[in-house]
């Protein structure tokens, strides 16, 4: 069974608004990793919002077509079950950050689900180690650089262990350290069986992706084996995608 299902799915912002997305099919297995790119306001966060079922808390939305999580439709879970399904990173990780310390961040969900306080602090120390920020355990959140505090909000959410995740420009404002430290989380997760959704821009950060989504005006344009579409370099081109790739 695939972890991830999305079958013609079209989304409005508001009943009569244009469609943010247009007629999205996709899936993804669990142990493999998507990488989802397009141009600015193509449709990829609005896919995010949907895959995560964040996008059912916009009252006035419309979504049609079916977002199936191991095999469960999105719109029968509550928001409790949801957040067991799958995991989200926002663009802007402020929105996600709200605890004094790290640590407190990373332990608030596992709290809230009332695990043993034993396997809280076993989630909170796997979390800290995959992504290589032990050393910021007791700093403020707020204080952290804008890549420290994506870090720390993909921890809070490794700490749910979903077997989801989806990862909404992650590395955008990562240094080149704290990229290779996402890069080798992301391939851990993947070996671990976890189904990975990663929005990107930079075609390069995630070469090692098993699939490539290219996106544009909400449709899916392309989707295929990593190595096929970065090597079709006048597609990419077409696209506008090589100038925003370095590297490639």
């Amino acid at each position: 069974m695939e972890a991830v299902v999305v079958r013609g799915l079209n989304y409005r912002y508001q009943p009569g608004g244009p469609l943010a997305l247009k007629n999205i099919d996709f899936r993804v297995a669990g142990g493999e990793m998507a990488a989802v790119t397009g141009l600015s306001g193509c449709g990829k966060s609005t896919l995010c919002f949907c895959v995560s079922g964040a996008a059912r808390y916009n009252r006035e939305g419309v979504m049609t077509g079916d977002v199936l999580l191991n095999g469960k439709d999105i719109r029968e879970l509550r928001a409790a079950e949801l957040a067991l399904e799958v995991g989200m990173v926002l663009q802007d990780p402020d929105t996600q950050l709200f605890l004094p310390t790290v640590e407190d961040e990373i332990a608030f969900a596992p709290e809230n689900l009332c695990l043993p306080p034993a396997q809280i602090r076993e989630r909170v120390e796997q979390a800290l180690d995959l992504l290589g920020i032990a050393a910021l355990r007791e700093a403020n959140p707020y204080r952290l650089s804008g890549g420290e505090k994506h870090l720390v909000a993909l921890a809070a959410v490794l700490a749910l262990d979903p077997p989801v995740l989806v990862l909404d420009e992650v590395m955008s404002q990562l240094d080149q350290a704290g990229r290779k430290r996402a890069a080798v989380a992301m391939k851990r997760l993947r070996d671990m069986g976890k189904a990975v959704i990663a929005v990107e821009h930079n075609l390069e950060a995630v070469s090692f992706a098993d699939r490539l989504l290219v996106m544009e005006k909400g449709a899916l344009l392309r989707c295929g084996r990593t190595e096929e579409l970065l090597a079709d370099r006048e597609f990419l081109e077409a696209r506008g995608l090589l100038c925003v790739s370095s590297g490639l």
